[in-house]
C-alpha cells in the first residue's frame, strides 16, 4: 500500500499535515524533500530589513497558520467564483 501525506520539515522532524488513516505503527516511510519556491521579495520592492520586520511581526500567527485545521483555506482562491 502507498499513501501520500503532506508535511513540513522543521527542527529535524517531519510534521504531518494530517493523521494518516489505515497505517500501522512503525510502518516504513520514504520522505521526499520538495523544492521551496520562495517569494521573490526584491521584485516586490521588499528589502532584507523590511522582510525581517514583517517576519517578526507575523511570527505570532505561524502556529495558527500551520495547524492542520487551516489546510481548508489552502486553495480558497482556486475554488471561489470568479468576478465578472
Amino acid at each position: 500500500m502507498l499513501k501520500t501525506v503532506e508535511g513540513i520539515y522543521r527542527s529535524g522532524r517531519v510534521e504531518l499535515a494530517e493523521e494518516p488513516s489505515e497505517v500501522l505503527e512503525e510502518t516504513r516511510v520514504l520522505v521526499t524533500f520538495l523544492e521551496n519556491h520562495g517569494i521573490p521579495l526584491a521584485a516586490r520592492g521588499i528589502g532584507e530589513r523590511l522582510a525581517a520586520d514583517l517576519r517578526g511581526r507575523l511570527a505570532r500567527f505561524a502556529e495558527d497558520w500551520e495547524s492542520p485545521e487551516m489546510a481548508a483555506y489552502d486553495h480558497f482562491h482556486d475554488t471561489r467564483p470568479q468576478a465578472r
